[in-house]
């Protein structure tokens, strides 16, 4: 009987044993796993910002708005000739590190960003722990041939006036063209206006203002600030002036403390 004991109880520890090696075998692949994901998105991000500094130079294609500093922007948005010109401020925590991200919602690697981390850069600014603030530029229409650039961006200016920019930024993103060149129809970013709950007199709005291309100049001004500034490529990213790597933004970890430095 004794014999029949041990046996089971040896077994059973055996079973353990085999159920402990297999739950740390599939916590080390979880971990390759997601240190092989971050390690993806981060050399996306690097060498897509390469060819976005390598075009930089080329100039809006396929838009009919022009630059006009007289133009009307988003409300809320900085006005001509402050610091941060034409950006789109997501909140306005004060005292805290000031995060600048450059984008165009035609950059792969901005997207990636975005997919990333782009919900943990925006609780940072929910938390008041930096004030957040989004700089447009279109310089992809010109390596495209196309204004989809231009036609986002003002399109989200749009929703900005609807109270919708942070709902918006992300959705435009999200909804992003699977090959790269074939941009936003209108179809598409009148129809993210109802998804991100813009309703009634102000989806009205919102339509005549995407229609109209209220807001293509703005986004052209903010384009001509991304020139006039020597901004290479997008994402570009600065906290308080100072330009930080892209892929310091991809991980929280990494960015808080970037943050937590700048803080100093």
């Amino acid at each position: 009987m004794g014999d029949k004991n041990s046996d089971r109880r040896a077994k059973a520890e055996a079973a353990r044993n085999a159920a402990n090696a297999g739950e740390k075998k599939r916590e080390r692949i979880t971990r390759i796993v997601g240190a092989v994901v971050v390690i993806v998105v981060v050399l996306g991000i690097i060498g897509i910002a390469v060819v976005a500094r390598n075009s930089s130079s080329e100039t809006a294609g396929g838009s009919t708005a022009t630059a006009d500093p007289n133009a009307p922007a988003p409300k809320g948005t900085f006005p001509t000739g402050d610091e941060y010109a034409y950006g789109v401020p997501f909140n306005d925590a004060a005292n805290v590190p000031v995060m600048e991200i450059w984008e165009d919602f035609q950059c792969p690697a901005c997207q990636s960003l975005e997919k990333a981390n782009g919900a943990g850069i925006e609780q940072l600014a929910l938390d008041g722990k930096i004030r957040l603030i989004w700089r447009p530029a279109t310089f992809l229409d010109g390596k495209l041939g196309n204004d989809s650039s231009v036609r986002a961006t003002a399109a989200w200016g749009c929703a900005v006036d609807a109270g919708k920019s942070k709902e918006y930024h992300t959705e435009v993103f999200a909804n992003a063209p699977a090959t790269e060149g074939d941009g936003y129809s209108e179809e598409l970013l009148l129809g993210l206006a109802e998804a991100v709950g813009i309703t009634g007199a102000d989806l009205e709005t919102f339509t005549s203002c995407v229609t109209d291309g209220t807001y293509e100049p703005w986004a052209l001004n903010s384009t001509q600030v991304f020139y006039d500034s020597n901004i290479p490529g997008t994402p570009l990213i600065k906290i308080n002036g100072q330009e930080i790597n892209a892929s310091i933004a991809v991980e929280q970890e990494t960015l808080e403390q970037a943050i937590a430095e700048a803080s100093k």
